[in-house]
Formats: structure tokens, sequence, C-alpha cells
């Protein structure tokens, strides 16, 4: 979760910050080239080739690479650089001698800690409930996310009908309340570190969430 949230950050900076610049050349055509692939893209049996054609088949970079990057948080970064990193003061730092590179770590990354906070929490959120993911990509139980062995456990707490008919009431009923417990504390542990996370994201989810609903 850790480092497909580090990598999926990187990535969104590294293009929504060129892309909110009105003097990169051919702007438009970049972003056209994005919302793409928000409305057209293979489906699962493309991209599940394409990961075995890539050999990330059964390795951790099937859960990595293939989720990246997303357009659509790319558009929301991109709408809050064009609308908190005012132009005057990318002037400033120029008049100053201040490169691209040393403008865009010193001062647009600091100035953009609310929208980072919650593409952050998107992401890693994202990440740790991506089961499905790892279900497709991944055979070695070894490599299994913590979401997807939460899941074997909690089919394996749905005990078959015939087992439970051998068992007389006592028995039966300390069982079911042991499933119960189970499934309370794979419900606990699933939740708890978005839990974690939230308190420290929340004072800046508002107002990085919000980024260009509000105009004038």
């Amino acid at each position: 979760m850790a480092a497909g949230t580090c990598v999926n950050i990187l990535l969104l900076l590294l293009c929504a910050y060129p892309l909110s610049r009105k003097d990169l050349p051919g702007r438009a055509f970049f972003t056209f080239y994005f919302i793409f692939t928000m409305f057209f893209n293979g489906g699962q049996i493309p991209n599940y080739i394409l990961v075995n054609n890539l050999h990330m088949l059964n390795t951790r970079w099937a859960l990595i690479i293939p989720f990246a990057f997303s357009a659509y948080n790319m558009i929301i970064v991109r709408t809050y650089f064009s609308s908190n990193i005012p132009g005057e003061l990318l002037e400033a730092a120029q008049i100053d001698g201040c490169s691209d590179i040393k403008f865009f770590a010193g001062v647009v990354i600091p100035l953009s800690k609310p929208v980072i906070a919650v593409m952050v929490l998107f992401h890693s959120i994202g990440h740790w409930n991506g089961y499905m993911r790892a279900l497709l990509y991944l055979n070695n139980s070894e490599l299994y996310p913590l979401q997807l062995v939460l899941r074997d456990i909690l089919f394996l707490a749905n005990m078959p009908e015939e087992v439970l008919a051998q068992m007389g009431d006592s028995k039966l009923e300390e069982m079911t309340n042991v499933m119960e417990l189970l499934k309370y504390a794979v419900i606990v542990v699933g939740s708890l570190p978005v839990l974690i996370l939230y308190p420290f994201i929340q004072k800046y989810f508002v107002k990085g969430i919000m980024i260009g609903s509000v105009k004038g």
C-alpha cells in the first residue's frame, strides 16, 4: 500500500504540474490524451493479457504498475495548481533565478499540502481495499495483501452445514459465537488503517476535495 501510494502521488504531481502551466507546448493535446483514457479503455481481459506479457503476473508489481496513474485524480491536482499557484509567484521566482525544478520542489509542493493529503487518502484506501487486483494477478499466497487474507478468513468462518449438523446444541452455539467474533475482528482490522490515517488528513480533506467546485 505504501509503495503504491508513493508511486501514485509522484506520477500525479509530475504530470499535473506541467499541465497546469499555460506555457507548456502541446498542453491541450496532452490534456485531451489523458481525458480520452477516462472514457475508453480495453477492459479487464486486455489488461490481464498486458500484465501477463510484461511478466508481472504473480509479482507485487502487478498491484502497483497497472494502477499507478489516475487521469481523474490528475485533473483534480492540475485544477488545484491552476487555482492556487499564481503565475506572478512563478515570475517572481524566475526573476530571482529559480529554475522550474526548484520552484516545483520548493514552492509548489509545500503550497499543495491539502490536495496531496487528499490524494494520499484516496490512493491508500484504493490500494488497501484492492483485494480484487490480488485475486486476479497473484497465485502465490505468500504475496497476498492483508485484505485478501482477511477475505479468506471470512470464507473459512462460514462453516459447511454438514459440519454444523454434527455438533451438539451447546457446541454449535459456542462455535457460532466464535465465528461471529472472528468476523467482527476482521472488520476492525480491515478498517483500522483508514481510521488511523483519516484524523491526520481531515483538516485538509474538505479544502482539497472542493477544488474546482466553486468559481469566481
